[in-house]
């Protein structure tokens, strides 16, 4: 009996995490299973001569591969980059307090963290290289093409930075002194 109540307990201490783990990782493999198997997009052609614009001469859709991490370094070295996602999901569980997961912020950005993740190294296991999609690109640069998993990656680590320099919100109850308020 204790093994059917332990999922569950887990899922209600921490919902927003495994809600955010599972559907940023579903939307990572849904955009990368349309784009390798049902877009058309021929891979790494890129606009003018294939993929769209979905924002001309700023964002466009095309079929690209990353044999390595970001801008592909550690090109080649797929399984040290899966023992490298592994190993950042095993730190996420056994530190679990000390990022203090138990809060719905942290839930938020290490939930977009571990989709992302578990995006990126299904891809390397599955396909040897991760999909990338997304093409954004100025006029005097083309930025790295990237995915969902990414995207998730990158936007959790922006918000674990942002909650850990700001600063912890007192409640009314809180010993703030004499003549100090929440308001000032």
């Amino acid at each position: 009996m204790a093994t059917t109540e332990k999922p569950r307990a887990v899922f209600r201490r921490y919902p927003v995490f495994i809600s955010l783990t599972a559907g940023v990782f579903a939307l990572d493999q849904a955009t990368k299973l349309w784009i390798v198997h049902f877009s058309g997009l021929r891979q790494h052609v890129y606009p003018p001569f294939g993929g769209f614009e979905i924002l001309p001469g700023f964002v466009s859709i095309v079929h690209t591969t990353n044999p390595g991490a970001a801008w592909g370094i550690l090109e080649g070295h797929s399984w040290f980059l899966i023992s490298v996602a592994l190993l950042a999901l095993i730190g996420i569980f056994l530190f679990r307090k000390e990022i203090e997961l138990e809060k719905t912020r942290m839930q938020c950005a290490f939930g977009l963290i571990a989709g992302g993740i578990l995006g990126n190294a299904l891809d390397r296991i599955a396909y040897g290289h991760v999909v990338d999609f997304i093409d954004v690109h100025l006029q005097f640069y083309r930025w790295p093409t990237f995915n969902v998993a990414d995207s998730g990656i990158v936007v959790g680590c922006l918000l674990f930075i942002w909650f850990s320099f700001r600063a912890p919100r007192t409640t009314s109850g809180d010993n703030q002194g004499p003549g100090i308020t929440r308001d000032s």
